[in-house]
């Protein structure tokens, strides 16, 4: 089963991602670039990738000629998707250890971000119900 683990970051998190150390920074990615090795060993690694800082987000809707319309930056929003893994594992269960490690990887002097990591199934098709 796939599953996408989305890496959410408060407004005030990322704001002060410019102010980490090197070394911070280091650390942080590390441990993520570990998760990523180990993962793509035991062959339940699909994807990964971080995003661009919220103030490039922009929101895109077609308009009356299908043309594309984009809004944004939206400054009044809490929280922005910092990245995600795509992963594909035997059971819902583990794709929550995955999530639970990555929400571990260190901040500030080491100690652990504790970030929110949204877990949800890569679906193949619509749901039955809507078929």
């Amino acid at each position: 089963m796939k599953y996408i683990l989305l890496m959410n970051a408060p407004k005030a998190g990322f704001e002060t991602y410019r102010a980490w150390s090197k070394n911070d920074v280091e650390a942080h990615y590390a441990v993520l670039k570990r998760i990523n090795k180990e993962l793509s060993e035991s062959g339940e690694f699909v994807a990964t990738a971080g995003l661009d800082w919220p103030d490039q987000a922009k929101v895109v809707r077609a308009g009356k000629d299908g043309g594309p319309m984009t809004d944004g930056v939206f400054p009044e929003s809490k929280e922005f998707l910092a990245g995600y893994w795509i992963v594909d594992v035997e059971s819902p269960q583990r794709a929550y250890e995955i999530a639970a490690r990555i929400s571990a990887a260190p901040g500030p002097g080491g100690a652990p971000l504790s970030m929110p990591i949204e877990v949800r199934q890569v679906m193949s098709g619509p749901p039955d119900e809507l078929t």
